[in-house]
């Protein structure tokens, strides 16, 4: 581990990012055994980016992963704040006006992945937020 890791804890910027990338591909793995079709992943724009980009049925769902090493500072999906939820519209928007028009049926979802000792843990929550950014769920 490099010295400016260990000196944090493990938790620089580095390993974050390593963590989010895994969280990812987690995340893209789980929703495909639960029948999610993976169309895109990182489409960022300018504005902001959506981590994955999956279709349920006749639903094109932007997935926001986001990921914590334990819940005792609450779950990943509360790191989602409007801000945050309005750069994933912003992007998702983008993708869709590039990918079949804002006609299609779209929702925003959350993939929360809590890193524990006996493994991963996912939660899928549909419809976490709106196309304005407010959250749906918490």
């Amino acid at each position: 581990m490099p010295p400016s890791a260990m000196a944090s804890g493990g938790t620089g910027p580095g390993d974050r990012r390593a963590r989010g990338r895994e969280a990812e591909v987690i995340a893209a793995e789980f929703l495909a055994r639960e029948g999610f079709e993976i169309l895109d992943r990182n489409h960022g724009t300018q504005r902001g980016e959506v981590d994955l980009v999956c279709r349920e049925g006749g639903v094109v769902c932007f997935v926001e992963v986001r990921s914590r090493s334990s819940d005792a500072q609450g779950g990943p999906e509360e790191t989602i704040g409007r801000g945050k939820a309005r750069r994933v519209v912003a992007a998702a928007s983008d993708w869709a006006l590039r990918n079949g028009g804002l006609e299609q049926a779209m929702r925003f979802d959350v993939v929360a992945v809590t890193f524990e000792e006996a493994g991963p843990r996912v939660e899928l929550y549909r419809g976490a937020f709106d196309g304005e950014g407010k959250p749906g769920l918490w």
